[in-house]
């Protein structure tokens, strides 16, 4: 798999500058907005730039260290579980979208339970790679062929969306055991210590947390994290889940088109870190909607230079962090095209 993805054009850079400058307003006083713009105008090379038809995806899978119970103090079956509230509409990313106006989706990407699910909103897209990762305590999580099939799936969705005329897209996750994941490969890939990435998940005690990070420290080691920096496919294929695959492989194909991409939090930034590691100019496409209070996401944006948009205290997944911010990027947006220049208001400018 080999995605095409290049820094935007530079040259309509002053252009933009000079638009956004010339708002009635001083320079720089609508603070990150005015950043927001000028990323937007620049992805999609135009003074005028739109958000159409967005869209969040939320990925669910399951994750075989999770039947062990010795780092999530959730079972396994809320993944399951959770993917039906989000079809029956009840979950935070439904409720965000709605308020937002933000399409959903849901994808099952390998959740162990057997369907049916009721779906009376015909939200789920139902694409297992299997009924869950192995225990990578044991062996890896994943085998070659299941890691590109993943990768290609969430390009596939991505393109689909894109063709309906979608230029805006967040991604969000469920699954069980996956904060366990994204500390291994946040480790794997920054040499951040595990201890560091390693936070309290879906809530985990004092007491539990220290079996999370010694079980994990016992996985970093079987797998010789350490030594695979400058190889995030491996690192997706040993202690990755099948959401985050797809993830990946649906942030390489979204910036390959040119979209406007949301990153959640933690778990989802982890994701996206597999994808910055093959290709850096993703980070032209990307906008990091808030800081997460689960331990270790700000470390992480400081390591990749992410500056997000907001700080909630969030630390809930599903791309609610995206959902959040969608109207800011939109009011971003809107404020390049529609608030009047000095020139069009009939307001004196700053003299030179």
């Amino acid at each position: 798999m080999k995605w095409h993805i290049n820094a935007p054009d530079t040259q309509i850079l002053p252009q933009l500058q000079h638009a956004i400058n010339n708002k009635t307003k001083p320079p720089g006083a609508l603070g990150k907005l005015e950043n927001t713009a000028l990323q937007c105008g620049l992805i999609q090379q135009t003074l005028s730039p739109s958000i159409r038809q967005p869209h969040i995806l939320v990925f669910a899978a399951d994750h075989g260290i999770a039947a062990t119970g010795l780092v999530n103090p959730y079972p396994q079956e809320v993944t399951a579980q959770m993917v039906q509230n989000f079809l029956s509409g009840g979950a935070a990313i439904n409720v965000l979208c709605r308020t937002n106006n933000i399409s959903l989706k849901v994808v099952n990407a390998g959740v162990k339970e057997s369907f049916p699910f009721t779906d009376p909103a015909h939200l789920l897209i139902n694409i297992p790679i299997d009924q869950g990762t192995k225990n990578y305590l044991e062996e890896p999580a994943m085998t070659p062929e299941q890691c590109t099939h993943a990768l290609e799936t969430g390009a596939t969705l991505v393109e689909g969306l894109f063709s309906t005329g979608c230029n805006t897209i967040g991604l969000g996750e469920m699954g069980i055991g996956n904060s366990s994941s994204a500390a291994l490969m946040m480790h794997a890939l920054t040499g951040i210590p595990l201890s560091e990435c390693t936070g309290r998940g879906t809530g985990a005690n004092d007491d539990f947390l220290e079996q999370k990070r010694k079980t994990l420290e016992l996985v970093a080691e079987k797998h010789r994290l350490n030594t695979l920096k400058n190889h995030p496919l491996k690192v997706l294929e040993y202690t990755g889940g099948f959401e985050l695959a797809m993830m990946t492989g649906a942030y390489c194909k979204a910036a390959e088109l040119g979209m406007i991409l949301l990153v959640d939090g933690f778990i989802a930034t982890t994701a996206w870190l597999i994808a910055y590691r093959m290709y850096p100019s993703i980070k032209h496409y990307s906008i990091f909607t808030h800081c997460s209070a689960e331990k270790g996401h700000a470390q992480l944006l400081n390591e990749v230079g992410g500056i997000p948009l907001l700080h909630l205290d969030m630390r809930l997944g599903e791309g609610t962090g995206a959902a959040m911010a969608m109207p800011i990027i939109k009011a971003s947006v809107d404020i390049l095209n529609d608030m009047a220049s000095f020139s069009s208001a009939g307001v004196s400018g700053k003299r030179d």
